[in-house]
């Protein structure tokens, strides 16, 4: 698929994103020489084109695996982030950059030997994180300060067969970037990062799900919390932070104030298929059923009570802007109903089969009319 197609399917990005999230579509009074670590995934290329539409000199190093045929006059650098595999990061060892940005930060050893390298030449470090990095259970309106998760043996280099250790290994490369470069570095946790070319299939899920109609089994209450960030919204305030230096730690949760669960519902309702009849599932019975997950939302009960509520003030002084969740809904589903045949189902959809969907729709009905 070429550049120009993509963006077309992101409804993308330099000026419709840039509008949305504040940022002026014309260039930055100074240009920034940006490198990229990864770039061709999900946040990566919609930082390149918002960088790029900013008129800042941007860099690739990545493998050239994933889509390597996208951003055609980007320069790039091939490579490794194992610097014990084939080039490793030799590529790294000329050229200066204004700042880094991290995209592809999993095992500490891996930024450890990237944020060494690239100190001398390198006036900041900005490092993706996770507010999985947080220590579980998590903390009703937690704000940065709260404690980090920890792993018995942090040289380990496995996230666990259900990715256990995933939260772990992201503080560990947090602490890795700060120590190689103290006094330089910005640490960003976003939550879930959800859009166009999103290839998680998560968040879709559930404005594809709406599209195909019929009764939609929906997780809790309409009132629990829900926190997502638009790739675009965090990709404009990511080329702002190199924009301005802004160093330091910072929750990229979204939006600015509390977005209820029912009102992306209702966001989906409008955008998808006029015959989808959501049946709202109580948290409690959810609970007692086996094999079951849904995906975005979480129990607004038990430890997962704090998972939708962190505390993004800080981000928000820093310049990060949100676009309405109805929005991200309308273009997730434009985007998703053309890729479907552009990449090949590069996305799979992370939700119920139809069976067990309609299996649990029976069973709550059942329940429910037994207990009256």
């Amino acid at each position: 698929m070429t550049l120009s197609r993509r963006t077309f399917l992101q409804c993308s990005a330099a000026g419709v994103a840039l509008a949305a999230t504040g940022l002026s579509a014309a260039p930055a009074k100074t240009g920034k020489r940006i490198l990229i670590l990864g770039g061709t995934g999900f946040l990566g290329p919609a930082t390149i084109e918002i960088a790029q539409a900013r008129g800042h000199h941007v860099t690739m190093f990545n493998r050239g695996k994933t889509r390597p045929e996208l951003f055609p006059g980007v320069e790039k650098l091939l490579g490794d982030r194992d610097p014990k595999k084939g080039e490793g990061l030799k590529a790294l060892e000329k050229g200066t950059w204004d700042a880094v940005i991290d995209n592809s930060a999993y095992y500490p050893r891996m930024v450890t030997a990237s944020a060494s390298l690239l100190a001398p030449r390198v006036r900041q470090y900005l490092i993706i994180s996770s507010i999985s990095a947080y220590k579980e259970p998590n903390p009703e309106f937690g704000t940065e300060e709260a404690p980090l998760s920890t792993m018995a043996d942090p040289t380990l280099e496995d996230m666990g067969k259900s990715y256990e250790n995933y939260g772990a290994l992201k503080a560990l490369c947090e602490q890795a970037a700060q120590k190689a470069m103290p006094g330089r570095s910005t640490v960003i946790r976003p939550g879930y990062i959800v859009g166009p070319d999103d290839p998680s299939g998560r968040f879709t899920y559930w404005p594809a799900r709406f599209d195909r109609g019929g009764e939609v089994a929906v997780p809790g209450a309409p009132s629990d919390p829900l926190e997502i960030i638009d790739v675009r919204d965090l990709a404009a305030w990511l080329v702002l932070m190199v924009e301005q230096g802004t160093l330091g730690v910072f929750n990229a949760c979204g939006p600015e104030k509390r977005l209820a669960w029912g009102s992306v519902v209702e966001a989906c309702l409008k955008a998808g298929s006029p015959t989808s009849k959501p049946v709202w599932i109580p948290t409690d019975f959810l609970l007692t059923q086996k094999d079951l997950e849904f995906p975005i939302w979480a129990p607004f009960v038990g430890e997962t009570k704090g998972f939708h509520t962190w505390r993004n003030d800080r981000a928000v002084k820093a310049g990060l802007r949100f676009r309405p969740a109805a929005d991200t809904v309308r273009d997730t589903l434009a985007w998703f109903k053309t890729q479907e045949k552009a990449e090949k189902g590069r996305t799979k959809l992370d939700g119920p089969t139809p069976q067990r969907e309609s299996e649990l729709i029976a069973a709550w009905r059942k329940a429910s009319a037994g207990s009256k």
